[in-house]
């Protein structure tokens, strides 16, 4: 092999192998532009719920970024067996936002820390055992999930695409912005040639933020405006340890690996064509939980794969670790760096919606095509069917009092997580239809 041959650019469809640096960082800030804003967000809520100050927030923002870029190295370079050697993005995850939000009000922000130490080392022995119990995700379970992963971002992406939770939402301006970005995506799609076509990402981001600029949305004297260099800070809280609150935390652990499991199975059917393996699923969930606690220790939420990536790598099929990594030390680069980090949080949420709204769209038609890979036999259908139709239809905003009658604990799971509802639904289901139920066919 030349070494052309082991460095090139056509490797950006490859697992492994290198890729020119100056023509990776693109693909690598591509991923890291989809999911900047998001990886924020719910520390922002979280820590105002603790009551914590906004120059406590600051700093845990940054050591989010930070602990986000560590992260998304150890998926694609696993240590021992924590990590899948995946291209997987990891960033703070909104899952937790409901019970962690009541965890800071009745505790105090240190037990937040407490609850993800203790249920993201839960969640990460759990991984390291998965080749036991993996069978009980059966194919068709695995397709369920990832279709109603697929469902609950069209709303995410909606919010985006108006301009987020803002007073403006739906506003003329924002609907330009994220139309504007969209077109400019499309069109670089229909347009671009070679390798070029899978950037139609990034030159939307681009072109919605000089059009967000030009339309007074960018306060571009917040970038510059912290220093220039800022080491993340270790334990800014001491943990505090509550079995209540440890409990009802880890019991979203569960739920969270359960998207794991969907993300990374939507990713390799759609990015790499081909089933997930045991220890892929073992390292993305062990990754998922110690990473968790790792990113508690400074001070943040758990972490887990994102879904927006996950629709970025279906739709460009970008797979190389090499290309991710670029992205993770951008990250890293934005923990570090102020600037950096104030730029790319200075994304208007409608340019994010403009290019994340069809890669939503990605995922849900890959978990469409998993469900026909597993045959539309009769028990797959009513496991898919009955899954679906009840996760959808049961925490859908408007039919929310079905739960009143449940535990408070029970509610702040599922009563607006459609994921949790489907994959318990179909785990449910695998497990009491018997494996044959076929119509026979009457003969004459």
């Amino acid at each position: 092999m030349s070494k052309n041959d082991s460095c090139s650019v056509n490797n950006i469809y490859k697992l492994d192998g290198r890729v020119p640096i100056v023509k990776a960082i693109p693909f690598g800030l591509q991923h890291i532009l989809a999911m900047f804003v998001a990886n924020l967000t719910p520390i922002t809520i979280i820590a105002g719920a603790g009551g914590l100050a906004q120059a406590e927030i600051a700093v845990l923002l940054q050591n989010a970024m930070f602990v986000a870029g560590i992260a998304t190295l150890i998926q694609l370079y696993p240590i021992w067996k924590i990590g899948s050697k995946l291209p997987i993005v990891m960033g703070v995850s909104f899952t937790f936002v409901t019970v962690l939000c009541t965890v800071a009000a009745n505790y105090g922000y240190p037990a937040v820390i407490g609850t993800v130490i203790c249920g993201g080392i839960f969640e990460g022995i759990i991984g390291l055992f998965a080749k036991y119990w993996r069978k009980i995700i059966a194919p068709i379970v695995a397709a369920s999930v990832v279709t109603a992963i697929g469902y609950s971002l069209f709303t995410v992406g909606a919010r985006s695409f108006g301009g987020g939770y803002t007073e403006e939402f739906g506003s003329a301006s924002n609907l330009l912005l994220g139309a504007i970005t969209l077109i400019v995506c499309l069109c670089w799609n229909i347009f671009a040639k070679g390798y070029l076509k899978q950037l139609s990402v990034l030159a939307g981001l681009i072109v919605g933020y000089i059009a967000a600029i030009a339309m007074g949305k960018v306060d571009l004297s917040v970038i510059f405006s912290e220093g220039f260099l800022s080491l993340p800070k270790f334990l800014p809280y001491r943990p505090e340890f509550h079995v209540g609150a440890i409990f009802s935390v880890a019991i979203i652990f569960m739920v969270s690996a359960a998207e794991t499991i969907g993300d990374t199975t939507a990713m390799v059917s759609g990015g790499l064509d081909r089933d997930i393996t045991s220890e892929e699923i073992s390292g993305s969930l062990a990754c998922d939980g110690f990473a968790s606690a790792f990113s508690a220790l400074f001070g943040c939420p758990p972490v887990t794969s994102f879904s927006q990536n996950v629709g970025l790598v279906n739709m460009t099929k970008v797979v190389n670790r090499f290309t991710i990594a670029t992205g993770a030390g951008c990250m890293i680069l934005a923990g570090l760096l102020p600037p950096v980090g104030n730029f790319f949080a200075s994304l208007p949420e409608s340019v994010l919606g403009g290019c994340t709204i069809m890669m939503f769209g990605t995922i849900m038609v890959s978990g469409i095509q998993m469900i026909a890979k597993a045959g539309f036999t009769q028990r797959n259908i009513t496991i898919a069917a009955l899954s679906l139709s009840v996760g959808i239809g049961f925490t859908a905003t408007s039919e929310i009092d079905l739960w009143r009658i449940f535990p408070e604990v029970v509610q702040s799971v599922f009563s607006a997580n459609v994921v949790a509802v489907v994959f318990v639904v179909s785990i449910i289901l695998n497990f009491i239809l018997p494996q044959n139920m076929e119509v026979e066919k009457e003969t004459e």
